[in-house]
């Protein structure tokens, strides 16, 4: 019932994310929040603290919002005994995503003629400055979001790689692997004692495949694990470790439940959005609940709608299937703080507030 994750960037981490936010809905729990100031990130991409929780999410059972990873910061706030869960991605797909999601934010993807990943990967350090804003994204992503040093090179420091390794394994109880969604939610499911209907889920924040390369060149996925050799190293050992445990928990039993699980999430897309479930661009979406957050003029994320006409207990069950990140954390936390009532503390005012976080730019005009 009390679980930290480590919601890491382009790793299908929102999808998770809304997992454990119903299932914190369900059983009455307490999700720790932003504060305003940090709107629905945990002031991201600076270190985690626990000044950035809002409190009227504290103390909290459930965290599951972008944060920078701080040990000690998360100790303080999540009871004892937390579960620490995390979620990893092939550095190269992960890189795409990022480059294609954040390229009209980070200062080294803008600098690139023509938006073009193969010139980026070409010469990255005649694009990329370190310590600039948002440069996390362009180097290193998921070493930095675990706390790591992102401009620190295996090549030169092997030591370094190893003792991240060592730090991530002693916190977390499970680092799941994007590319076996299903498999890792059963291993989850199974870490926490949940039911298979507590882990069925929506596919969310993912891109239209016109945003997207169909597949990467095999020259272009090793020019992307080679600048981001950290991540790569970090992934590598994970992976391996993962189809460990899967091999302890009998690498059949977990297949069996994993087709399981994609059958039970199969009923439940249809009987919520009808026969034929399909994502959808943000321009065809009704419900204005559902309509995905859009990072630029140049990406698509797509999502759900509800079919016409629903109503009642099973309608809010499915909306809140599909709710992407930002609908669903202010939702939390307006819901929270009508609970917290009279015992909801004043919200201090942080010292050296944040940048905002980016925010969406507007779209062109669209026809229906």
């Amino acid at each position: 019932m009390t679980v930290a994750f480590l919601k890491t960037h382009k790793t299908a981490s929102t999808t998770v994310q809304n997992i454990l936010f119903r299932f914190a809905e369900r059983h009455n729990l307490t999700v720790a929040l932003p504060h305003p100031s940090c709107e629905h990130q945990f002031c991201y991409p600076r270190n985690f603290s626990t000044h950035f929780v809002h409190p009227a999410t504290r103390p909290p059972h459930v965290l599951a919002s972008h944060l920078r990873f701080d040990r000690a910061e998360l100790e303080r706030l999540m009871p004892p005994g937390t579960i620490y869960v995390t979620i990893l991605r092939e550095p190269a797909a992960m890189f795409e995503s990022l480059f294609s999601y954040y390229n009209q934010y980070c200062p080294a993807f803008r600098r690139v003629p023509n938006a073009s990943l193969e010139a980026f990967l070409r010469a990255p350090e005649a694009y990329y400055r370190a310590g600039e804003h948002f440069a996390m994204f362009a180097h290193n992503t998921l070493a930095y979001d675990l706390g790591g040093d992102n401009e620190r090179s295996p090549r030169d420091d092997a030591a370094y790689l190893a003792g991240l390794i060592r730090q991530v394994e002693e916190v977390f109880s499970l680092v799941m692997i994007a590319e076996y969604f299903d498999e890792s939610l059963v291993l989850l499911r199974r870490l926490l004692a949940w039911d298979l209907d507590d882990v069925l889920y929506a596919k969310l924040n993912a891109r239209a495949a016109s945003s997207r390369l169909a597949a990467i060149p095999a020259a272009l996925a090793r020019a992307a694990r080679a600048w981001n050799a950290l991540d790569a190293g970090l992934y590598d050992h994970f992976n391996a470790t993962f189809w460990r445990r899967v091999a302890r928990a009998g690498r059949a039993c977990v297949e069996r439940e994993a087709r399981e699980l994609r059958e039970a999430r199969q009923r439940l897309l249809r009987r919520c959005f009808g026969d034929e479930p399909v994502l959808r661009p943000a321009a065809q979406i009704r419900t204005k609940q559902l309509q995905p957050w859009q990072p630029s003029r140049k990406v698509d994320i797509m999502g759900y709608d509800l079919p016409g006409g629903g109503a009642g207990p099973a309608t809010e069950a499915c909306l809140k299937l599909a709710m992407p990140e930002v609908q669903y954390s202010n939702y939390l936390l307006r819901k929270q703080k009508r609970r917290g009532g009279a015992r909801a503390r004043p919200e201090p005012v942080l010292d050296n507030p944040p940048p905002r976080p980016i925010r969406v730019l507007p779209r062109s005009p669209q026809g229906p």
